[in-house]
């Protein structure tokens, strides 16, 4: 059974720092690209980083050289790591994983509604 674990949203002033973990069982995350995502009751959900099943991560915009993407295979467990934050990053953050056959880029091209196991999120709250 697949299973995705987050942890280490929390609250922190702008400039902070804060590092998400997703702890995945039932399956290896090295197997298949694992994505984070985040939304807010504004807007739909984003996606922020992607790293593909041979380790090439590719980021949002508006997180490019603030964020790094990783995960330990040995652990079975993928980072996000935030730095410089800014208010504008305060939303509900989550992993995912498109668990199935499928070419490396495969996941560039998929809409959130296309990954099919969710973790159950995690709150991160920056204040200005």
């Amino acid at each position: 059974q697949v299973r995705l674990v987050e942890s280490g949203g929390g609250s922190v002033q702008a400039g902070g720092s804060l590092s998400l973990s997703c702890a995945a069982s039932g399956y290896s995350i090295s197997s298949y690209c694992m994505t984070w995502f985040r939304q807010t009751p504004e807007k739909e959900r984003e996606r922020v980083a992607i790293v593909l099943r041979d380790g090439t991560t590719t980021y949002a915009d508006s997180v490019k050289g603030r964020f790094t993407i990783s995960r330990d295979n040995a652990k079975n467990t993928l980072y996000l790591q935030m730095n410089s934050l800014k208010p504008e990053d305060s939303a509900m953050y989550y992993c995912a994983a498109f668990i199935a056959p499928s070419s490396l880029y495969a996941c560039y091209a998929l809409s959130w509604r296309q990954y099919n196991y969710w973790g159950q999120g995690t709150q991160v709250t920056v204040s200005s």
